[in-house]
């Protein structure tokens, strides 16, 4: 389980709304399984099917994580079109071990979808999401 404050919750939807059409990402740090660190990052692919982050922020964020006593939590992205769940492509490149990899699907405008889930080494497996206030 993934636990994470209604804020980070619904800022990572306002995300991917505000980029839609193109993809969006972003990662989450804390500690244990309770997000308390929201990074939105740059989609360097800048692309509807897929994302890239900026490699120059990823250090940096993973800089700031550790000078806060924080582990990077999960890595997330939105689907502007297709349903949150992970595409081959988000399987094949699931290479972070240990995070959980959140999908937000905006196919239903009206109301987003998250779901997250654990992926290694092509195994995907369905995470419970807690959202507290």
């Amino acid at each position: 389980m993934i636990i994470i404050p209604k804020a980070t919750y619904d800022d990572m939807i306002t995300h991917a709304q505000e980029g839609f059409p193109l993809e969006v990402c972003g990662i989450l740090g804390g500690i244990y399984d309770t997000v308390s660190a929201n990074y939105r990052m740059t989609n360097t692919d800048a692309s509807n099917e897929h994302f890239m982050m900026d490699p120059r922020e990823q250090f940096a964020v993973v800089k700031d994580l550790r000078a806060k006593g924080l582990t990077m939590l999960a890595i997330y992205h939105s689907h502007p079109e297709t349903p949150a769940r992970p595409s081959k492509e988000d399987i094949r490149l699931a290479l972070t071990p240990d995070v959980s990899y959140l999908i937000i699907s905006l196919a239903n405008a009206d109301k987003p979808e998250v779901n997250s889930y654990k992926i290694s080494a092509g195994n995907v497996q369905i995470e419970a999401i807690k959202v507290i206030i």
